[in-house]
């Protein structure tokens, strides 16, 4: 894309005033042109084959709930139709598994409705070359949902918190290293510990280690 180009974008939301809040603030900056609005994933689909009249978007806003077709899904079909599209996840929430879907589906970046005004540009920049923006919260959330999900599937009757417990002690954190980055007391920490030794049968923290290495489920994330 030359310099001299504006950046097309794409708003899909299913709040009128969010769409017209977007559009309003995108279009003070000369570097953007909204050129279409969605309510859904499912229009958002429909209206980039039928064709837009300003041409295809360089970046799509995509919420991620919406009614008929979430932000997820219509990003998944519109990726498997045109792989070069960027579209950038913006959303109220952060649960780990739905930044790690949202990415997994194709978004390239995922961004909270909270971020400033120049954090959003910047993430919209970035989108043009295809360079993933995370703040530091969402980073950590698809750090934390990628090293669940390297745990799933496995039937050994642990809860998600002790699979996190567990993988954390695999690296060598120390308790109150484990409840810093879980945001959890020591004490819940302990009970976790107690409990872990006791549904894999282990005499302590060092053969958890061991026995979430042989696992292959420790240095994944």
């Amino acid at each position: 894309m030359s310099e001299s180009e504006r950046w097309r974008i794409m708003i899909v939301d299913d709040h009128d005033m969010v769409r017209a809040g977007l559009q309003t603030y995108l279009m003070l900056d000369p570097r953007f042109e909204v050129i279409a609005e969605a309510s859904n994933g499912a229009h958002a689909l429909e209206m980039l084959k039928e064709g837009l009249p300003g041409g295809k978007p360089h970046i799509i806003l995509m919420d991620l709930m919406m009614p008929v077709m979430d932000g997820v899904e219509a990003t998944r079909q519109i990726m498997a139709w045109d792989s070069g599209m960027r579209i950038v996840m913006l959303t109220s929430f952060l649960e780990d598994e739905k930044v790690v879907a949202a990415i997994e589906a194709g978004a390239v970046s995922y961004v909270l409705k909270t971020v400033s005004a120049e954090e959003l540009i910047y993430a919209l920049s970035g989108a043009v070359k295809g360079m993933p923006v995370m703040t530091s919260d969402v980073s950590q959330a698809l750090t934390r949902g990628l090293r669940l999900r390297s745990t799933q599937g496995d039937d050994e009757g642990l809860t998600e918190r002790e699979r996190e417990v567990l993988l954390l002690i695999a690296e060598g954190r120390t308790n109150k290293e484990i409840g810093d980055e879980l945001h959890i007391s020591i004490k819940t920490v302990k009970t976790h510990v107690s409990n872990l030794l006791m549904k894999c049968e282990l005499e302590d923290r060092t053969q958890l280690a061991v026995y979430a290495h042989r696992k292959g489920w420790a240095g994944k994330a």
